[in-house]
């Protein structure tokens, strides 16, 4: 049974339309400082100056990655690639007024540019969501199934069956007919299947029923796809290159290993935080210190030791949402909570008891993004059983995080599976860091404390 791929002309379609609207925020730019958009004198400078930039804009995608959307991708990275390419292209028209004798780039190009910023933002933000929800009714949806069942595995499927919007359906196969591959092609073809997930932990068939699957697969256009163990790190630890034509495995740098992204990190959250501790701080810092005093003795500041960058430990500093107790060291937090005062409620919700943190970032101790910090005994516990849970520690840790703005916050529930996405996402933000995407968390964050989060506890 083969499906139509709609998705494969969502891309040209979308190109098509951004075009457009380059070219109609252009035209109309002129037209306002202009009579004439085509007058005898700048009609051919004109035309080949957008030209230019609709060109520019098409081959700055293949490097942005802008088109090429995955059906699992999170509105955040989807998010940090648009405002990279944006800045980016609108860096590329300022550039060309430069060097160019063309006057209308060199008019009103920051409003044009802020213009396109947002016109496009509501456009793709608003094409995003509706593809999404479209894949929510079960239209445009990729057949899969997972040959083996093991904690990797269920932790994907766990994903896939939530997000009914990245548009998955999963078809079971029987355990025992794995090897079986007579039923297995007939199960492909019957249920047009796309996709078929292994797990690196499943060790139940040898080289000779390995090769078999794989070519198996490859004859009936079956992808398969490998899911690398939740309890190993190594896939994590090394990149793909090649020589001439053979792959093999490097040591992977990540992006904060390079002094460069350093200094920018580091000056960025300097500039930040100082921003919102004179702006913000000088202000709220006194109302929340009066609120927490007046609803109940006990100092304003909470400190405890957490684990920082390369596992230094630090005084964490947060405002005190607890009554005077002596398991705060050695208890997470759980649903109503009876420890939490009524003021220390408010706090969680919004997040704002996190705010004195922003003075450990000045100190160097924390960034404005990254890994979330936890408790000593937590990182103790989970160190041990998840592999790559130590990947957390080659950044500073950050006031708001990837985990954070993407749901995977709180102490309650099933705390292995949470903690096993919560890492997921850290080692994705130390080996995919850039500074676009720091500010990308960061309004998510800052929409979750205007509207509360409802995974605070």
């Amino acid at each position: 049974m083969q499906r139509i791929r709609y998705s494969r002309y969502f891309r040209t379609g979308f190109i098509l339309l951004d075009v457009l609207v380059i070219a109609a925020v252009f035209v109309y730019f002129f037209l306002r400082n202009n009579d004439h958009l085509f007058s005898e004198e700048t009609s051919e400078q004109n035309i080949l100056s957008i030209i230019l930039l609709i060109f520019y804009w098409i081959l700055l995608s293949s490097r942005t990655k802008l088109y090429s959307v995955a059906r699992n991708i999170t509105y955040t990275l989807y998010l940090e690639r648009f405002v990279t390419h944006i800045f980016i292209f609108i860096f590329g028209v300022i550039l060309l007024a430069k060097v160019s004798n063309n006057e209308f780039l060199k008019q009103d190009r920051f409003l044009l540019g802020l213009c396109l910023f947002l016109i496009l933002l509501i456009i793709k933000s608003t094409l995003f969501f509706a593809l999404k929800y479209i894949r929510t009714l079960g239209l445009n949806y990729r057949n899969i199934m997972f040959l083996s069942s093991d904690s990797s595995s269920e932790i994907l499927k766990n994903i896939l069956t939530e997000r009914k919007d990245y548009g998955f359906k999963i078809y079971d196969y029987p355990a025992d007919d794995r090897f079986n591959f007579e039923k297995l092609a007939a199960f492909w073809k019957e249920n047009g299947i796309h996709t078929m997930y292994i797990s690196t932990e499943f060790k139940k068939y040898n080289k000779k029923q390995e090769a078999e699957v794989h070519g198996l697969a490859e004859s009936h256009k079956v992808r398969i796809s490998l899911i690398p163990s939740i309890i190993e790190n190594n896939f994590f630890q090394y990149d793909l290159e090649y020589t001439e034509t053979q792959p093999i495995l490097v040591r992977s740098k990540f992006p904060l290993d390079y002094l460069t992204n350093v200094v920018l990190k580091r000056t960025f959250d300097l500039l930040f935080s100082v921003l919102v501790l004179v702006f913000i701080g000088s202000w709220l810092f006194p109302i929340i210190a009066i609120l927490i005093k007046l609803d109940g003795e006990g100092p304003v500041f909470f400190v405890q030791k957490r684990y920082g960058f390369h596992d230094e430990v630090f005084n964490c500093i947060k405002f005190r949402t607890m009554h005077i107790n002596s398991e705060c060291t050695t208890k997470t937090t759980e649903e109503n909570d009876r420890r939490i005062t009524r003021i220390g409620k408010f706090l969680r919700k919004t997040s704002l008891d996190e705010m004195p943190q922003f003075l450990n970032v000045l100190k160097g101790e924390m960034s404005v993004v990254g890994p979330r910090p936890h408790m000593l005994l937590i990182d103790d516990f989970y160190k041990l059983k998840i592999g790559r849970y130590s990947i957390r520690s080659l950044v500073r840790p950050g006031v708001t995080g990837m985990a954070q703005v993407n749901g995977l916050r709180g102490d309650t529930g099933n705390m292995d599976l949470k903690m096993q996405k919560r890492i997921l996402a850290d080692a994705f933000y130390v080996k995919n860091w850039t500074l676009s995407l720091d500010l990308v968390i960061i309004l998510k964050t800052i929409f979750l404390v205007v509207g509360g989060d409802k995974n605070a506890n």
